[in-house]
């Protein structure tokens, strides 16, 4: 059987299954002072079951205690020592640790590979199932998805050309969730409990420093609300895409192409390889709509296409299609909203 995407009913959805849980614990690999749009999402996700846990893999500051229960998290599990410096190991400890301490029967985190090797790790640890790249959950109304335990979660496979059902067989559940879930926002609390855990102390490797790849500036690709993505169309000229972007407020994209090339950093790739994103607005420019880039950015609220080639793939998926030169459009584009925000 083929499903369509069942878009907006995840809260109704985790409600209607999973009322029977006491906890849903989130992972979150590091949070300062503010939580990123991708880590309040999950959170607010998992509140849409019920009390809601964190387990962070990093030192844990008063200021990301004060973010987390804004975020509504009541309690937050913290390393003794920190383990951040464990490469995966001491973190897998961490959230064992708050997975038998909170008695979570679902753990939640996001699709960045840190945190899907930790999750990875604390499911084969604690004999667990692991759903990556969870896109929604099923309804109870969906009889043979109906399970003893309720709980049922919908994946896209196969680049995205089929949604598949999934449920796990196991006591407790690893889901790792694609950006922009819908899900309401969560009441905030004003003094989260913190919750101290042992790791162990065990070290596989010992990372010895830690670099941040920004670009640009510009917002992360994996969590923006708007990304103008670029391919080989722009035969290694960026600048418009970049123009438009920043007009947006937005990341900037980009296909395996274009980053094989050395044209833009791999840390902008959007695709089977790289980044999926669910951002509100997807601008894809100069990209043909090869299977392993639109399997990144299908879920997309709106796919506005610029492309010279009127048959290419992409314009299928687009909601808006422009034929034209991607170097007179976006400039365009990029002044007329400039202009618009000019004017107030």
């Amino acid at each position: 059987m083929r499903w369509a995407a069942c878009e907006g009913r995840v809260g109704i959805g985790f409600r209607t299954f999973l009322e029977f849980l006491v906890t849903v614990l989130v992972y979150l690999d590091s949070v300062g002072a503010e939580l990123s749009p991708s880590q309040k999402d999950v959170v607010a996700v998992a509140a849409g079951v019920g009390p809601v846990a964190v387990a962070v893999g990093a030192a844990v500051t008063p200021d990301a205690v004060a973010a987390l229960g804004a975020a509504g998290a009541e309690r937050v599990y913290a390393a003794e020592q920190d383990p951040s410096g464990s490469l995966a190991v001491g973190q897998a400890d961490l959230l064992v640790g708050a997975v038998r301490a909170s008695e979570a029967v679902a753990v939640l985190s996001g699709i960045e590979p840190v945190e899907t090797e930790v999750m990875a790790r604390a499911a084969a640890l604690t004999e667990s199932a692991l759903i990556t790249q969870v896109s929604s959950i099923a309804s109870a109304a969906e009889g043979e998805l109906a399970t003893a335990t309720g709980l049922a979660v919908r994946k896209d496979v196969l680049s995205g050309e089929w949604s598949s059902a999934v449920r796990p067989t196991t006591t407790i559940a690893f889901l790792t969730l694609v950006p922009g879930i819908p899900a309401q926002t969560p009441a905030p609390v004003e003094s989260p409990e913190v919750i101290s855990v042992s790791t162990g102390g065990r070290e596989g490797a010992q990372v010895l420093s830690r670099t941040p790849l920004v670009y640009g500036g510009r917002p992360d690709v994996s969590s923006a609300r708007v990304v103008v993505a670029g391919g080989r169309g722009t035969d290694g000229d960026f600048g418009p895409v970049e123009q438009l972007a920043d007009a947006l407020g937005g990341a900037v994209g980009s296909t395996r192409d274009a980053t094989d090339e050395g044209w833009i950093p791999h840390n902008t790739q959007v695709g089977q390889t790289g980044a999926t994103v669910r951002p509100e607005l997807y601008i894809a420019a100069g990209i043909s709509g090869a299977v392993h880039h639109v399997a990144g950015m299908r879920q997309s609220g709106t796919i506005v296409v610029v492309n010279n080639d009127m048959d290419a793939p992409i314009f299928d998926i687009a909601d808006f299609g422009i034929v034209g030169d991607l170097n007179t459009v976006l400039p365009q584009a990029a002044e007329a909203i400039r202009a618009r925000k000019q004017q107030g």
